[in-house]
């Protein structure tokens, strides 16, 4: 691979990393021998994949630390454990999410308080902790957080998810500018449709039915998504700051009608 495209010897936290878009990641970036922290808020899942990382053949290596992205100090242990056994933090991934479907009339104070503070607030928890570790290192870093096009368009049923995300989108561009004197890039992945074990379980979709040589569809797989973050990591995407990558398959366009 070439230089810059590489993240051998970088060290990477992953949020929401138990399964998904997070855990692909995780074990993409050690494929590529990058050390990972393994993070989400049940420990035994994190385990679990942190050890498929570390019993197979990839260079990179792993250790699963519990964390609720919610609570400040959870994550300021998150940040700890990961300098202390690997000696630096050099890429956040925010990928830590929730949401339900409920219309707006129907969700209540608390429901929605949840899920801004699961994907807005713990954003912005990970990425000032991560980012005060990266000052203080010298070197720069890139943080990388996750929207979803609920937050770049809307979406019906989805509003306490869409506003959170949309403050993801806006908090990256503010960042970005924030922390460019500090040499830490910072950008955001706004995924479509992605075949999850969490949308299997509650749409029924499963990866195994989505056919990724098929350039005419709009579902994609967490690989697809992963490949955009370890991109977003290295020097290879240098000149991106700032940015949210929308990757949502086809777009929606309406056809010129018949004269």
């Amino acid at each position: 691979m070439l230089e810059q495209y590489s993240v051998e010897g970088k060290t990477a936290i992953i949020t929401g990393s138990s399964q998904g878009i997070g855990a692909v990641t995780a074990k993409r970036f050690a494929d590529g021998g990058a050390n990972v922290v393994v993070t989400s808020r049940t420990q035994e899942k994190v385990d679990e994949v942190a050890a498929e990382i570390n019993e197979s053949d990839r260079p990179g290596e792993a250790i699963a630390v519990e964390c609720d992205v919610r609570d400040r100090d959870a994550v300021e242990a998150l940040v700890e454990a990961t300098v202390e056994e690997f000696g630096s933090l050099d890429t956040m991934v925010n990928n830590a999410g929730a949401s339900f479907m409920a219309g707006f009339d129907d969700i209540s104070e608390n429901g929605w308080k949840t899920i801004v503070d699961i994907n807005l607030h713990g954003t912005f928890h990970c990425s000032q902790v991560a980012g005060q570790q990266m000052q203080e290192q010298g070197d720069g870093g890139t943080i990388i957080n996750f929207a979803s096009v609920a937050g770049t368009k809307g979406s019906p049923y989805m509003s306490h998810y869409g506003a959170a995300k949309a403050g993801v989108v806006n908090l990256t561009t503010t960042l970005a500018y924030e922390y460019a004197d500090h040499d830490i890039r910072v950008n955001c992945i706004a995924p479509g449709f992605v075949a999850t074990p969490g949308v299997e379980s509650q749409m029924g979709v499963s990866a195994e039915n989505v056919d990724r040589d098929d350039v005419k569809r709009r579902m994609g797989l967490s690989e697809e998504i992963a490949d955009i973050v370890q991109f977003l990591s290295t020097e290879a995407s240098s000149y991106i700051i700032g940015e949210t990558i929308t990757a949502k398959g086809l777009p929606d366009i309406e056809e010129t009608p018949e004269v």
